[in-house]
């Protein structure tokens, strides 16, 4: 398979979408950390929905041949991380999303909200 970063960033907010997450960010943080490419900030309505959110977009990127690094936060909920290398996935309740505020924290980041169409 070739690496598609375009064709990753949209797979991943279709599986956001796909267990009803929300508030969806797409943050471009390439030329802020050498880190990763992307950072993607959604939102779930419970810690039991921010965790299906995270296994559907492992689920899915997995289907189309992306590894996955790694996940954090999944015993917890409030917060949960998943590492594909060039993109890391947040996904958050709305609480935890407010305090933390990573869209601020990155706020040099070109960023994009809503459903996120090929470029």
């Amino acid at each position: 398979m070739t690496f598609d970063l375009e064709a990753m960033k949209l797979a991943v907010v279709d599986a956001i979408e796909d267990i009803k997450g929300f508030d969806i960010t797409v943050m471009d943080v390439r030329k802020l950390t050498s880190m990763t490419n992307y950072m993607i900030v959604a939102s779930a309505n419970s810690s039991r929905q921010a965790k299906a959110v995270a296994d559907n977009v492992r689920e899915k990127l997995k289907e189309k041949g992306f590894a996955i690094r790694g996940t954090e936060g999944e015993k917890e909920g409030e917060w949960v991380l998943v590492d594909l290398d060039d993109i890391v996935v947040h996904i958050m309740v709305p609480t935890t999303r407010a305090y933390y505020n990573l869209e601020q924290l990155w706020g040099e980041a070109e960023s994009r909200r809503g459903h996120i169409k090929a470029e």
